[in-house]
């Protein structure tokens, strides 16, 4: 998915409205991932941090325990239902506050934030040159953004390992692992102005939940829910043979994936 492609509006909608159902589950899920780019991040308090792409919200909280109540956490995503999810699930922390954008077109103002952080929400724009040198432009002297995004499909088993089962490989939008080339990335964030970028490998076996609780997320999100969405009747078609594989792992009542991730994080001059 690439933002303001004339697909934008209905893919949005399809993967937002699975996303909003499983919420709880993606968070368990990514939880260990969001948490290893806030350390790098490291938000201190009374900081004004952007979460670009804060989807159901989870990240919000996460940060506003480090930036304390002298601290704002601004949650930005395209969806409004997602930003509504979020607004029920944490809007009651006065740290934190909500905009409905495109974050590629973000209009806060020059220098107004100490950090911008993502968890998986820098993946999909249509120019990416344009949004970090947006994300530098709002950043402060002497700020800094950390963002964690997706290795290739091939090293990622949380998304290889479905869509092999329903032998689909080739049909994979390949936009989620837009990133996978890190002279690609450092490329991206030089010409946007960034300083000491720094790209880190990072694997993670991650899990939300037993067997129904990991086949609810797996065909309603990433590279094999994306395909459901778009052709329904498929369900019916690979949920017995995902079902028969996963209950092969070891510790069918746990289900862990491997997350294989970029964590980047770069610096604005003083």
């Amino acid at each position: 998915m690439i933002y303001g492609s004339k697909d934008t509006v209905d893919w949005i909608d399809r993967h937002t409205t699975a996303l909003a159902k499983v919420a709880p589950l993606v968070d368990r899920q990514l939880s260990p991932l969001g948490l290893a780019t806030i350390g790098i991040l490291n938000p201190c308090s009374d900081e004004v941090i952007l979460d670009i792409g804060c989807g159901a919200g989870q990240t919000l909280s996460q940060i506003a325990r480090h930036v304390g109540p002298g601290g704002r956490v601004i949650g930005n995503d395209i969806s409004a239902l997602l930003l509504s999810v979020a607004q029920e699930r944490f809007g009651s922390n006065p740290a934190i506050e909500f905009i409905k954008a495109d974050a590629q077109a973000l209009a806060l103002p020059d220098g107004s934030i100490d950090g911008a952080f993502s968890r998986f929400g820098v993946m999909g724009f249509k120019d990416p040159a344009s949004a970090f040198s947006n994300f530098r432009r709002m950043l402060r002297p002497g700020g800094r953004i950390a963002f964690c995004c997706w290795r290739a499909l091939e090293e990622n088993e949380i998304d290889h390992f479905p869509i092999s089962v329903a032998k689909r490989v080739d049909q994979v939008q390949r936009a989620p692992f837009s990133f996978a080339d890190p002279e690609y990335l450092r490329d991206l964030l030089e010409k946007a102005g960034f300083e000491d970028i720094t790209i880190v490998k990072y694997d993670e076996p991650v899990s939300c939940g037993g067997l129904d609780d990991t086949v609810e997320v797996l065909l309603s999100v990433g590279a094999l829910g994306q395909m459901v969405r778009a052709d329904p009747d498929l369900r019916s078609k690979v949920e017995p043979d995902l079902r028969v594989a996963l209950s092969a792992r070891s510790n069918p009542a746990s289900i862990s994936l491997i997350a294989a991730v970029w964590i980047v994080s770069a610096s604005v001059a003083d």
